[in-house]
């Protein structure tokens, strides 16, 4: 293995210079590193937002859609014999139905949500370590 010599009347860079310059390259480096982590999840970001403006889109057509398909079906329902006036009213009252289900399976899954056990347990622990430390004052 060979090793270099400087050439003459060239001084080597002292150990401060060197640790400053790869200080310097290191933060270079670094910035570099979040300049283009940045880059990427703005456009990630910007993806996700156009893909959640599509199912919004996607949600308020499906809604206009279910009024045409409503009226379809109660004229569905006069065509079967059924006078409009009473079609139109089976099709209102199922949809009452339809709602109350919901609200009633809305408000069972409601009930079934639970304070953060856990949580609470942990703050309460380090509120009683710190009383007892001094550290906290109530």
């Amino acid at each position: 293995m060979t090793t270099t010599q400087p050439a003459p009347g060239t001084e080597q860079p002292s150990i401060g210079t060197l640790a400053s310059d790869a200080s310097r390259h290191l933060s270079t480096i670094v910035h570099g590193e979040i300049a283009l982590a940045k880059a990427e999840i703005g456009a990630s970001v910007k993806s996700a937002g156009t893909g959640a403006g599509m199912f919004v889109g996607a949600l308020i057509l499906v809604a206009y859609s279910l009024t045409f398909g409503l009226i379809a079906l109660a004229e569905g329902l006069v065509s079967l014999g059924v006078w409009r006036w009473l079609a139109y009213l089976i099709v209102f009252v199922f949809l009452l139905i339809v709602a109350a289900v919901l609200v009633l399976v809305g408000r069972r899954m409601v009930k079934r949500i639970k304070a953060p056990e856990k949580t609470i347990a942990e703050a309460k622990q380090t509120a009683e370590t710190l009383r007892r430390s001094g550290l906290h004052t109530p």
